[in-house]
């Protein structure tokens, strides 16, 4: 497999995300900033904060793009032709964008912004696509619902210079092309404006008062049942497949994510591209919390129900991030407890995670710690070569 053109795009809803995606071998991340962006809630950069994360992307040689996909409405329409132009004086690689309006206004004011075309577009043909390249558009990021084979067909019918990008990880919508209306109509809040409440990941119960005896037949468990919440995407087993059809961009789903999740997405998806084993990769992507993982619709319509259970999985416990190392010994931020001599391990980047026991825990004042009880407070241990600032510590679950 020739990866050599190949994106690996991450997602970033704060700085340290940001740091943990380049740090873990993203090619390129995306954000939302302060205007039209679909994380309206949270999530978002101050035009600040974007012009220090593109300093701090482009010193490392990696790509930063804005996402300002939200629905536009008339009198936006010029505030985001100057939005672009403020994003491109502070040197934004690209817009990810859904409007047709949109597109053409920031084109016209900002000629240089490189524009993507979103996947709340929904583009499923060439002759989508051909539209979007007509008004200036060089990347467009697929609809969620395009098989493989369709892929393949599109990418033979658009020029040699527009790329496509599609989403391989991640959690994934129920709406057609995240296009939702039930957030707006349970809570007033739009998911296509940024204001998205998860309202298809609530636990619902179906009862029908007139029809006693009539149902719908669902599954429950002891956490009750979630049926309009989707699987989450996993396409790592299809990842050669969805290369081969002449995808360069490979989107990591997640601004609402935390870092370590990020670093773990990230991670395992970096190594794959660079040659590591398959089985391993997937492993490590086990590791995340995560919904039961499908392959989305590149194999085709999905066939089986996609409703997942309300809880989520994974196979290690985060225990703390790793904010620096002195003599032999690492400090860390604590987020779950930590006992000392506990088999745990370290998430660091491009290898396999390194294996280690807990021992000579201290807390800042250097008095010793039979545990780390506290979160978010700071403590040192002992720890093997090759841990460092900005890796993450983790147990393996019995």
């Amino acid at each position: 497999m020739n990866c050599s053109n190949t994106e690996l795009l991450a997602p970033a809803g704060s700085m340290d995300a940001l740091k943990s995606a380049v740090r873990f071998g993203a090619d390129a991340v995306y954000l939302g900033g302060p205007f039209l962006q679909l994380r309206a809630g949270s999530a978002g950069f101050t035009m600040e904060d974007i012009a220090s994360a593109v300093n701090y992307c482009h010193e490392r040689n990696v790509k930063l793009y804005v996402a300002a996909n939200s629905f536009v409405y008339p009198e936006e329409i010029k505030k985001i032709a100057y939005y672009a132009v403020s994003l491109k004086a502070v040197s934004v690689d690209a817009m990810i964008v859904s409007d047709l309006g949109a597109i053409r206004a920031i084109k016209r004011a900002c000629p240089s912004m490189e524009v993507h075309v979103s996947t709340q577009a929904n583009c499923m043909n060439h002759e989508s696509a051909l539209v979007y390249y007509d008004l200036g558009a060089r990347r467009v990021v697929l609809a969620r619902e395009t098989s493989l084979e369709q892929i393949a067909e599109i990418r033979r019918n658009i020029p040699n210079d527009m790329e496509l990008e599609a989403f391989v990880h991640g959690a994934m919508c129920m709406a057609y092309s995240g296009r939702c209306m039930l957030s707006s109509y349970l809570t007033s809040r739009s998911a296509n404006r940024g204001g998205c409440a998860q309202s298809c990941r609530w636990k619902f119960a179906l009862t029908e008062e007139k029809r006693p005896g009539e149902f719908f037949p669902i599954e429950e468990d002891d956490d009750g049942d979630t049926i309009l919440s989707s699987y989450d995407l996993n396409a790592l087993l299809v990842l050669d497949q969805i290369i081969a059809c002449g995808v360069t961009s490979l989107k990591i789903e997640g601004r609402m994510k935390t870092p370590y999740y990020v670093a773990g997405a990230v991670g395992a998806y970096r190594r794959y591209l660079d040659g590591a084993d398959k089985n391993e990769c997937l492993d490590e992507l086990d590791t995340i919390s995560h919904r039961p993982y499908s392959t989305g619709f590149y194999l085709g319509e999905i066939k089986h129900s996609l409703h997942a259970p309300a809880h989520y999985f994974k196979t290690c416990d985060y225990i703390g991030r790793v904010l620096g190392r002195e003599n032999g010994r690492i400090t860390v931020q604590l987020k779950n407890k930590l006992v000392s001599g506990t088999q745990i391990e370290a998430l660091v980047p491009h290898r396999s995670a390194i294996p280690f026991t807990a021992t000579d825990l201290r807390d800042e004042a250097g008095t010793p710690l039979p545990a780390a009880v506290i979160p978010d407070s700071l403590f040192t241990m002992s720890a093997p070569e090759g841990i460092e600032e900005g890796d993450f510590l983790r147990e393996r679950k019995e």
